[in-house]
Formats: C-alpha cells, structure tokens, sequence
C-alpha cells in the first residue's frame, strides 16, 4: 500500500476545506443575507427579526435554544405552516440557525422556494463552523426546550 506525503495529504485536506466552503455558498440562496449569531440575537431582542432554530428536539436538549428562537425541526412535515404561524407579519425576516449551519442554509432553500422572503442563515450556528464560533462558542443566552411545546 502506497503511503500519501504529507504534501498530498495537505492538498487534500486544503481541497476538502474549500470544496465545503464552495458548497455552503452554492446551497444558500443569493436572496440570504447572513448574520453573525451576535448580530442575531440584537435583531431577535429588538424584535426585527423570527429566528428558528430548525434542529432536532434532541439537540435541543443537549444543548439549549438560543435566547428568543423558536424551536421548529426542519423535519416536521408542516414545518413550513409552522414557521408562517409563527411569523408575527407576512414580511418579517425568518432567521434560520442550526448546529454549524449546513442544515439552515438548506432550509433557506427550501423557504425561499417556498416564496416565503426575507430570510437570513446564521451560518456559525449553535456549535460553530468555518463561519465562527457559533452561538454557544460566543457565549449568548440560551433558553431550555420547553418538552412539552
């Protein structure tokens, strides 16, 4: 068996990088803006934007929600009813976050197709990503998933 040089493994890995990035731009929609989950958790504050935390409940658990999302797994078959339902006007801005971002971008997709507009990926998402450290890395409040609801 032939062993790879570190040169090769390098390249392979630098490739790898850049390909991930390359298909993180190509999967959000040109229409999504980004924000930084600082910048997100300002714009939820002032009430100028709905953010959606679109993760598993499980995750929800381990971890917490961010501090004024709402918690709607992208794998509920009304999932885009329960984001309309959850938007206080027809052109609120839906802010998408999930683990590292590769989730809400798809999900940006999938609204914007939908014809729901403005949206905007927080591509760091909860646990960080080649965007940044993500919401928890930046230590912002986090709520406990309500079981219940």
């Amino acid at each position: 068996m032939r062993r790879l040089s570190r040169r090769a493994l390098l390249a392979g890995v630098v490739g790898s990088v850049a390909l991930a990035g390359a298909a993180y731009i190509i999967a959000v929609p040109a229409s999504a803006e980004t924000l930084t989950p600082a910048q997100a958790f300002a714009a939820v504050e002032a009430g100028d934007i709905l953010l959606v935390d679109v993760r598993r409940p499980e995750e929800w658990q381990e971890t917490g929600i961010a501090q004024g999302a709402q918690p709607i797994d992208m794998r509920r078959p009304d999932f885009i009813e329960a984001v309309l339902a959850a938007r206080l006007s027809a052109d609120q801005p839906i802010a998408l976050i999930c683990a590292r971002g590769v989730r809400s971008a798809r999900t940006a997709v999938r609204l914007t197709e939908a014809g729901l507009t403005p949206i905007i990926d927080i591509p760091e998402g909860m646990l960080g990503s080649f965007a940044g450290l993500g919401w928890l890395g930046a230590e912002l409040p986090l709520m406990a998933w309500d079981t219940n609801g």
